[in-house]
């Protein structure tokens, strides 16, 4: 009995240093920039570790009042370019943390 008491403390600690690296990692990807970008570099967009845009560049040249439509389809590409590499960055950070266990929801 006392030895399965001593694997589930070693357990706990376990846990609780995971769960401490876990948050190190998300603070750590909260701090980071992605850039997505669109009609080869005429549109770029940064996007920080939270999913917020925090930057938006445009080129001169793609302006044209004539085709306002293609400028805002290539915000709309940057836009989700950059997204998901954030998307990809943060499952490749934290899946560090889940790769073979068998949690629901992770």
């Amino acid at each position: 009995m006392m030895k399965g008491m001593g694997n589930m403390q070693k357990m706990m600690k376990q846990m609780q240093k995971m769960q401490k690296d876990m948050q190190k990692a998300q603070e750590e990807l909260a701090e980071k920039t992605v850039e997505g970008t669109a009609g080869g570099g005429m549109v770029t967009v940064v996007v920080n570790g939270q999913k917020q845009v925090i930057d938006v560049n445009i080129k001169e040249d793609v302006v044209d009042p004539e085709d306002i439509e293609m400028l805002q389809d290539l915000v709309l590409a940057a836009t989700n370019d950059a997204l998901k590499q954030m998307d990809d960055l943060t499952n490749n950070t934290m899946g560090q943390f889940t790769k073979g266990l068998n949690i629901p929801g992770l």
